[in-house]
């Protein structure tokens, strides 16, 4: 007996959302997806019960949060980790054809996504344990009391985390079968969103702050060869940060409307034509989504260890201090070792040496760090969307299967899925490794810039690029509805 067989029975049991049957109205699919984002910002300000009252502490995601969604505390705060780290461990093992999974057999699709949810629950175990067993979720004293001991009152927190982590993957799933876009997608636009509203017109934003340089009640500096002019551009609400939130914005929008179309025409209607569109960021952003949760769990590896072992661990492993954060206090950062160089570049202050109250670490130590991160990005990025493309049935094969059997073919080409598949092999792998890395290279530039509200350069170009991408899929979605015949045409 194959694993297969051995796991079939437990694979297939796995509970899951029902696929709706047939067509699912616009209207309802709005709606479902406008409950669940409700139920998201619900569940982020529900803390964990078990709590002192003010926890304290930093973040031990970091500025990985707003790629991971959740919020700090509360039942979902290890967000979509589990879901992208096992989404992970399946392109790593379909990828090295290591699990002998058809998608194309309906058994095999069944099996691939119990296996999935299954490693959801692991790494919800995985993650969630050793947050609560190592203190990064302190306990309260006064309520360990009363609950009999603090290993009880740990092991209620844990279910709390557990269960928000379980929600957070049913929440996913009813958006993915009823709803509009991807769940995933949606609660990073939430999260991002929520964070750059705040830093335009919040306390401290944008607005504030100029309106406050402007009235003279925040002073700087000289302007003109002074401390001024660093404030100006430098500074959270700066002229860099607008900027770089405004090119992002136009160069993601260009890269997602840059495309090959191939033509086609229906074999059986004439005077239907239609055009298959090679776009530019074919893979979509998603593949990012993996590699930088990739990296966050080389960090929070390297966290783990150091507060188990804390200065004994080998220097050529990592050095920890406590750093300057861009929004004022401190957290421990490694400085040195394995666990700084694949860190990845946050914000300016982690490069920018030549401005004062920066980094202060060596320039050489600096530019390595930034090599390390652009090549991390740019090849995982190329790596991941190549994955991504074959395990979502958008590579050549796929693809060709799909329009022969929408009834289209390619002008002047035997209607025959083999042919259709070699005009595909032409432009789908070079354009996906293209853009794949294109992606991974603004990522990496973006977050070096900063970008309004200290949200995360990745996690603006990801909100920017899912954004455009359910705007495509609404005006689809109408068009449909429209047009019931289309419908049927492309299945």
């Amino acid at each position: 007996m194959g694993w297969k067989e051995v796991a079939e029975p437990v694979l297939t049991r796995m509970p899951s959302v029902q696929q709706p049957e047939g067509h699912v109205p616009f209207r309802r699919k709005l709606t479902w997806t406008a409950g669940v984002l409700v139920l998201y910002f619900f569940l982020t300000n529900v803390q964990v019960w078990g709590l002192p009252t003010n926890p304290g502490g930093e973040d031990l995601f970091g500025q990985f949060r707003s790629i991971l969604a959740g919020s700090q505390f509360s039942v979902l705060h290890l967000g979509i980790g589990p879901i992208v780290t096992a989404s992970i461990v399946l392109q790593l093992l379909g990828g090295a054809d290591l699990l002998g999974l058809d998608t194309d057999d309906p058994r095999d699709q069944v099996l691939y996504q119990g296996l999935q949810k299954l490693l959801v629950v692991v790494m919800v175990v995985l993650t969630g344990l050793p947050m609560v067993l190592s203190g990064f979720l302190p306990p309260s004293d006064a309520l360990a009391a009363q609950v009999g001991g603090t290993a009880t009152l740990q092991a209620l927190m844990f279910l709390q985390i557990f269960v928000g982590g379980i929600l957070i993957l049913f929440m996913d799933e009813i958006i993915s079968k009823w709803g509009v876009g991807s769940g995933i997608g949606l609660f990073i636009i939430a999260g991002v969103s929520q964070r750059l509203v705040g830093g335009i017109i919040g306390p401290n934003g944008l607005v504030a702050n100029w309106v406050g340089i402007a009235t003279g009640q925040i002073a700087i500096g000289p302007v003109i060869g002074g401390s001024g002019i660093r404030q100006l551009l430098l500074s959270p609400g700066g002229v860099l940060g607008v900027f770089t939130t405004i090119l992002i914005f136009v160069v993601v929008v260009y890269a997602e409307s840059v495309r090959v179309e191939i033509p086609l025409s229906h074999a059986r209607v004439k005077g239907a034509r239609g055009r298959f569109p090679v776009k530019l960021i074919y893979a979509s952003v998603l593949p990012m989504i993996l590699v930088r949760a990739l990296q966050a769990n080389i960090q929070f590896a390297g966290r783990l260890l150091y507060n188990q072992i804390g200065d004994a661990m080998p220097a050529w492993l990592g050095v920890y201090q406590q750093v300057n954060q861009t929004g004022g206090g401190q957290s421990l950062q490694p400085v040195d070792g394995l666990f700084y160089y694949t860190a990845p570049i946050y914000s300016r202050q982690d490069w920018m040496w030549f401005v004062p109250g920066f980094s202060t670490q060596d320039p050489l130590q600096i530019m390595l760090r930034v090599g390390v991160d652009l090549t991390f990005m740019i090849i995982g990025g190329a790596v991941f969307a190549i994955f991504w493309v074959e395990t979502t049935d958008m590579g050549p094969d796929a693809t060709a299967k799909q329009i022969h059997n929408s009834g289209m073919q390619i002008p002047g080409f035997r209607q025959n899925p083999g042919v259709i598949e070699k005009v595909m092999e032409r432009y789908i792998p070079q354009v996906t490794v293209i853009g794949g890395a294109l992606v991974g290279l603004l990522a990496v530039m973006a977050n070096m810039l900063g970008t309004i509200g200290q949200v995360s350069g990745t996690g603006l170009l990801l909100t920017v690029s899912i954004t455009y991408k359910i705007y495509e899929e609404i005006a689809e979605e109408q068009l449909m509805e429209m047009h019931p015949v289309m419908r049927q045409m492309f299945g």
